[in-house]
Parts: C-alpha cells; structure tokens; sequence
C-alpha cells in the first residue's frame, strides 16, 4: 500500500519538494545546507553548529545504526531539520540504544524523507543555501509558505542559545594542564580529545570575561566551534583581544574566524559553504595534504590577514580558502576544519598535541611545569 506524501518543503525562491515525515512534527523556517559524509549523521544531527539549519545528507540511506548514547555531541540537539533520501527506522547495531526518529520526535526536530536529494543538492549547490519552510500542512500553497519565509527574521543569536549558562568541568587523572573552553556550541569529542591529553577542561559560557578566565589560572584557551556568523560573537572576539599573548589559544571553526576578527581580518559567507569528511587540506609549512571533516558557512578573507600578524598555515585544495593561521608572536592558532572529527578523518588530531606543546613552552617560561617540578622532587640525592 502506497504512503500518503505528509510532509513538504518550499524554498524561498518558490521550489517545492514533497516527502514522509518522521521524527518531530514542529514547523520551520532554516537555512538549508548539505551535507557530503557518507557516516555520521547522529554526530550531524548533534552538532550545536548546525543550529538554524536544515541538513540535507547526500547519502542515499540514513539511520541504519541508529542512536547510541555515547556518541552525541551535545546533550540537547538544535538542528532544524534532516532531509535524506531513504530513512531506515529498524537499525542494525549492537551499540544502539534508540531509532534517529526518537531522538528527533524527543526534540521536536523535523525529519522528511523520499525526495529527490540529489536534485536539492544541486540546486543549492548552484544557487546557494537558501532560507525554506518544513510544514506538515500539505494543503499550504507556496505564496502562502513565501509569505511566512519573509515574515520570519533572521535570529542573530545562535551563540548565546547554544552556549552553556554556566561553567562546567570535565577532569582527567594525574593531568598535567589546565585548559579552558570557551563554549560557542562546543562538540563533546573536542573535550574529549582534550581530556586525553592529560588536560583538565572548564568549559565556560561564551560571555566570560577575560577577568573570571584568567582568575582560573589556564595553562591555555580554547575558542569552540558554533553556529551563525562568526561577527555576531562579539564577546568573543573582545575576549580575544584582550588575552593573545596572555596564554596559548587555539581556536576551532567557528573559533578560527573569531580568532581571526581579533586580529583585524574579516569574514564572508561562502555560497553553499563546506560540510562533510573528504575536505583536502595542505600544510603550507609541511607540504602535507591531510582529508578533513569540516561544516562551515563562512570563511576568513585571506587578502584581509595582511598585516594583522597571522600567517596563513593551510587551505583548501578545493577552493583555495583560509583553513588555517598562527601568530608565533602570542602563541595563538587556529583552524577552519575538525581535528576531533569522529566519526571522520583522524589525519589532523595532532593539533590537540601542537596546542599542549604550546602550553609547555609557556608553563617552562614560567617555570610552572608540573613534569619538571616532579623531575626535580624525585631526584636521587
């Protein structure tokens, strides 16, 4: 027996694309985004970037691993909407412990399913991302969607909505550093990859000051990734300011480009931008081409960085964009992509080491070097 198609979207330039629903049943209006991983998607679907956005996964079938509780990003996902070709709602996985369409029902995020994803993902592809309607109101005619697009506003505050309220900790035993993270809707495997690096994180909201931060005496800071434009985050970008050269600061995405307007560069958005695993990047210091996971809608304006006092570290093979900059002077760098991608590419996880190796140069300038100092006590006479 046939579905009854239940569940549409419109695009604000009048396209119309019709399919089945599952997950949450809430209307919306996002900006729609693609997306090229071929595994991931409870990662995607978690990912506090993706706030505001409809995702379409160009990989045909979608949810046959289901959910695991280990493997989220964030405790509460806002994405706006998932758009796949084949939803399967009967995962195969011993590690699963719910259906994608739970976890969406559970947040009220819209699913849809059986359309063309192909076809959608071209025509974002050539025309941009768009803004677009997801309605269960089948009988809504596309003026009628058109009018509720251009009623509804662009929200400039995806940060402060995604950000946590208040500092929290995430400890390791015996560490040997301190790092805090700025939280601009930070993924938990950034944490993670931290913490097994022998640092204990505080994760403080993105409003902190440079003031409570430093009364917390890092040994370095990190700036998270995050939805929106990266200008919107002005506090951040203050903070920046205010502490380079202070401490070592490593910065990921959405924490690049803030790091980046800090120093007086500027940011622009990309066409469709860049969201998936197979991203080549090359060193320019090294000559290595690594594949990165990456999910971005803005990149820095490389003819801007001169004379800010960063160097650009890497770009895109694929378009030639800013995917990374160091300032050797304030022990400050930063990335376009995910080095704690996962699942993803593994090829750029020793930035999480070139951030600690940094963190060491400045604790032996200060001789605050818990190694050295247990060197020293355990000494034999």
């Amino acid at each position: 027996m046939a579905r009854e198609l239940n569940r549409k979207i419109i695009l604000e330039d009048g396209r119309e694309f019709m399919g089945y629903a599952f997950g949450g049943a809430d209307e919306r209006v996002c900006e729609i985004v693609f997306n090229t991983s071929m595994v991931g998607y409870q990662e995607i679907v978690s990912d506090p970037s993706y706030t505001d956005q409809a995702v379409v996964m160009t990989y045909p079938l979608i949810g046959n691993y289901g959910i695991t509780d280990e493997d989220f990003e964030t405790r509460v996902p806002s994405i706006s909407a998932i758009i796949v070709g084949e939803y399967n709602d009967s995962p195969s996985n011993f590690r699963c412990t719910k259906t994608l369409s739970e976890v969406l029902e559970e947040y009220g995020i819209p699913g849809i399913e059986g359309i063309d994803t192909r076809e959608l993902t071209r025509s974002i592809r050539d025309f941009g991302s768009r803004r677009v309607l997801i309605t269960d109101r089948m009988t809504l005619s596309i003026p009628e969607a058109l009018e509720i697009i251009a009623a509804t506003p662009v929200r400039h505050d995806a940060v402060s909505r995604v950000s946590c309220r208040k500092r929290w900790f995430s400890r390791t035993p015996d560490h040997l550093y301190n790092v805090v993270a700025v939280d601009c809707g930070i993924k938990l495997n950034i944490v993670r990859s931290l913490n097994q690096r022998l640092c204990n994180v505080t994760v403080v909201p993105y409003n902190a000051t440079a003031e409570e931060i430093l009364a917390m005496r890092p040994d370095g800071l990190f700036l998270s990734n995050g939805p929106g434009n990266p200008e919107d985050a002005e506090p951040v970008i203050a903070l920046v300011r205010q502490l380079r050269g202070r401490l070592p600061i490593f910065g990921i995405c959405l924490g690049h480009q803030m790091i980046c307007l800090a120093y007086g560069a500027k940011t622009y958005k990309l066409k469709f931008g860049h969201r998936g695993g197979n991203h080549p990047v090359k060193n320019l210091r090294t000559g290595r081409i690594e594949i990165t996971s990456q999910n971005h809608s803005y990149a820095v304006d490389p003819a801007s960085i001169a004379g800010t006092g960063l160097e650009i570290t890497h770009i895109n093979l694929l378009d030639n964009t800013v995917e990374g900059v160091y300032c050797a002077a304030d022990r400050v760098f930063s990335v376009q992509y995910h080095p704690e991608s996962a699942p993803g590419p593994q090829d750029s996880t020793k930035l999480f080491d070139e951030f600690i190796s940094l963190m060491l140069e400045s604790k032996r300038e200060t001789g605050n070097d818990r190694r050295m100092h247990y060197a020293k006590e355990n000494r034999p006479a």
